[in-house]
């Protein structure tokens, strides 16, 4: 096998920001999949939280209304 010379040319540098190398939105995916159990539990909690209100309204409004 042999080596390739070196080129003899001066490398630029460019200051540009390079363009990102996946643009299909796998980043995204994988930061969802991460996150999607962490996601549920917030979900579920806020369903609790919401729930226990609601009851605890609903039971203030009976008990109102048979005083």
């Amino acid at each position: 096998m042999q080596r390739t010379p070196r080129s003899t040319q001066p490398t630029t540098v460019s200051l540009d920001k390079p363009a990102p190398a996946r643009t299909d939105g796998s980043r995204l995916r994988r930061w969802l999949r991460r996150r999607r159990a962490e996601a549920a539990l917030h979900l579920l909690r806020g369903l609790c939280y919401g729930l226990g209100t609601g009851l605890a309204g609903l039971g203030f409004y009976w008990l109102q209304q048979h005083l």
